[in-house]
């Protein structure tokens, strides 16, 4: 059997070649392959580990603000966001304001919506309302001001959330 390759070489099966004089060597290359492959694999491992660990909103602490009580933090969440859109689009901080909203809208959806206790009352849903709302014009208009309609929405669906959840609903 004669295989040829590129260039007209002839192909030699591996099992020729590792019974050859150059048998030793290739087990040496085949060692030191499986040991760059495992030392790649551990530092690409560690790096998306470190990234992961390290990474986090901008630098904002949102979630360290979250206690893990519902009834608190979606009064804290809801005053906070009413004190965000209530600010003036050319008021000092309002960029960074907005930062935080969007870290701590995400913040409390990726806490409350899993929990089935939670995201089935009246003050999840009308709380998620409300966030969707905003979250979806900080993303879509990134540095348009609300408007003034959606601005009253979302101030009534905040303050009906925070009324709903005081009275354990």
């Amino acid at each position: 059997m004669h295989l040829e390759g590129r260039q007209g070489l002839p192909l030699v099966p591996f099992k020729v070649l590792h019974n050859s004089r150059f048998g030793p060597m290739l087990i040496v290359f085949q060692q030191l392959f499986r040991l760059l492959t495992r030392a790649g694999l551990i530092f690409a491992m560690s790096i998306s580990l470190l990234l992961t660990a390290c990474g986090g909103t901008q630098g904002t602490s949102s979630d360290a603000r979250l206690s893990g009580n519902y009834v608190e933090d979606t009064v804290q969440v809801t005053k906070l966001l009413q004190a965000t859109i209530s600010m003036p689009q050319e008021a000092e901080g309002h960029v960074e304001a907005e930062i935080e909203a969007r870290a701590l809208i995400n913040d409390y959806m990726s806490r409350y919506r899993p929990r089935r206790e939670v995201n089935g009352l009246a003050s999840f849903t009308t709380m998620q309302t409300a966030l969707n709302s905003l979250a979806g014009h900080y993303a879509t208009y990134t540095n348009r001001p609300l408007p003034d309609a959606l601005q009253e929405r979302i101030s009534k669906e905040l303050a009906k959330a925070e009324r709903s959840v005081m009275r354990g609903g």
